[in-house]
């Protein structure tokens, strides 16, 4: 059978795409390879990691981007990198992609283009299904253990596609981001809770929340290969 080709999104330092890897080596996750690392930040570690591991990387930057197309307005500018991201990453002809750590909410003119050419995007994200979206997941879900607000958090695994379920605006008022984090049945590919220790600082649940992250993502990635094989 083919192997699943694999396209990895990041912004950091790629732990997440480590433990990709170090799965795919170790046969953790089976019938699969990642054919190319994009990073929107040009120092990110994760490059280093790929190219470490033979993977090819590409850097694509909003900012840069604006900076060669000074001519769009803002919306039209975000709207365009999306396109030519996607434009990007469907050069190498990927069955997956993963957004490993990608600090970038991604809008339908990727999503669109990745959906008709029946590329699935997978997310990862530092909080359990309805809590926390968008940025510092773990930051707020700390504050509401402080508040006794809640007792646990954790991780999910899941699909995204451009559909009306959670609006965002976070990044900028002028435009709606709009993200739904099921797969064919509604609900996530994995969920990972993780009870909150009472007396333990912010950096030490954000250690366990990263190591439950590592298990989750190659959990995740594999039950995705499983699917996307089983349609073909």
């Amino acid at each position: 059978m083919p192997l699943t080709r694999i396209t990895v999104l990041i912004s950091g330092n790629g732990t997440n795409l480590q433990a990709i890897i170090d799965a795919i080596n170790e046969g953790k996750i089976q019938q699969a390879q990642i054919v190319q690392v994009i990073s929107n930040r040009l120092n990110a570690y994760g490059r280093r990691r790929a190219i470490d591991a033979g993977i090819p990387t590409a850097y694509h930057n909003l900012k840069t981007f604006g900076e060669q197309h000074p001519d769009l307005g803002e919306k039209t500018l975000r709207e365009s990198y999306d396109k030519a991201l996607a434009d990007l990453v469907l050069t190498d002809q990927p069955n997956l992609i993963v957004c490993a750590g990608f600090m970038h909410i991604l809008s339908p003119a990727f999503l669109d283009p990745l959906a008709k050419s029946g590329v699935p995007v997978l997310n990862l994200h530092p909080a359990l299904p309805n809590c926390f979206p968008g940025i510092d997941a773990i930051g707020r879900a700390y504050q509401a253990f402080k508040d006794g607000s809640i007792t646990k958090t954790g991780v999910m695994v899941h699909y995204v596609i451009a559909e009306i379920d959670a609006v965002s605006n976070l990044l900028a008022g002028w435009f709606l981001y709009v993200l739904i984090s099921i797969d064919s049945k509604g609900e996530p590919l994995v969920i990972k809770e993780l009870d909150i220790d009472s007396g333990e600082e912010l950096a030490q649940l954000e250690e366990r929340i990263h190591h439950l992250e590592w298990q989750a993502i190659i959990e995740g990635v594999q039950l995705a290969i499983q699917n996307f094989q089983n349609a073909r």
